[in-house]
C-alpha cells in the first residue's frame, strides 16, 4: 500500500515530534519530583492528588495537535517517557510502559476521527484517552490491592479528569498559543492561526 503524502512524517515532522518529545522528558523529570513533594499536601484525601496527573500525559496530545500524522501521539508520550527514564525516574524502567500505554490512549483520539479534526473536542478526547490508559495501567501496577470506593475510583476519575483539562484543553491552548508566534507555520496548525 502506498503511503500518501497526507501522512508521510517529513524531516522537520521528525525533529519537531522528538523536540516535543525530548523536552517533556526533561519536564517529566521535573514533575516527578514535583509528584513527590505535594504528596503531604494532599493527606487530606490522598486521591486528590490526580488532580496534578494530567502534566504527564501533554507531550502526547500536543504532538498529534502539531504534528497531525499517525504515530505522532504515540511517539511524543513514548520518548518523553523514555527520557525521562535515562534522566532518572523514580519509577524506573516502569515509566516505559506507562509512556506506551499513555501514547496508545492519546492517539486513539486521532486515529477515531481518522486525524482529519484538530479541534478543541479531539484535544479534550486524546487528554481523557490517554488519562483513562494512564488510569487503568496505576490501577493494575499499583492500586490493585487498594479499597476502590475510597482510593481507586477517586483517583480513576480525577485522572481522567485532569488529563481531558491539563493534557486536553491545555495542548489545544497551548498549540493555539505557539502558532501565534510562528513557530509552527511549516505545520497546519500554524496555519490555522488567527489574525491579530
Amino acid at each position: 500500500m502506498k503511503q500518501s503524502s497526507d501522512t508521510r512524517w517529513r524531516t522537520v515532522d521528525i525533529v519537531v515530534a522528538s523536540v516535543i518529545a525530548v523536552a517533556f522528558g526533561v519536564i517529566f523529570w521535573a514533575w516527578n519530583m514535583v509528584w513527590s513533594a505535594t504528596e503531604g499536601a494532599f493527606t487530606f484525601f490522598p486521591p486528590a492528588q490526580a488532580v496534578i496527573y494530567g502534566v504527564w500525559l501533554l507531550p502526547g496530545v500536543l504532538g498529534g495537535l502539531v504534528i497531525r500524522k499517525p504515530g505522532a501521539a504515540l511517539y511524543c508520550e513514548f520518548v518523553a517517557a523514555f527520557v525521562s527514564v535515562l534522566l532518572g525516574s523514580q519509577w524506573g524502567m516502569v515509566a516505559i510502559l506507562q509512556g506506551l500505554a499513555q501514547g496508545v490512549g492519546a492517539e486513539a483520539a486521532f486515529l477515531a476521527v481518522r486525524y482529519r479534526s484538530f479541534r478543541l473536542p479531539v484535544a479534550i478526547g486524546s487528554g481523557a484517552l490517554a488519562g483513562l490508559a494512564a488510569a487503568l495501567f496505576d490501577q493494575w501496577r499499583y492500586y490493585s490491592e487498594l479499597d476502590f470506593d475510597s482510593f481507586r475510583l477517586p483517583v480513576f476519575l480525577l485522572t481522567v479528569v485532569s488529563a481531558a483539562v491539563v493534557a486536553g484543553a491545555g495542548s489545544w491552548g497551548l498549540t493555539r498559543a505557539l502558532a501565534q508566534t510562528g513557530v509552527l507555520d511549516r505545520f497546519p496548525a500554524g496555519r490555522e492561526r488567527t489574525a491579530v
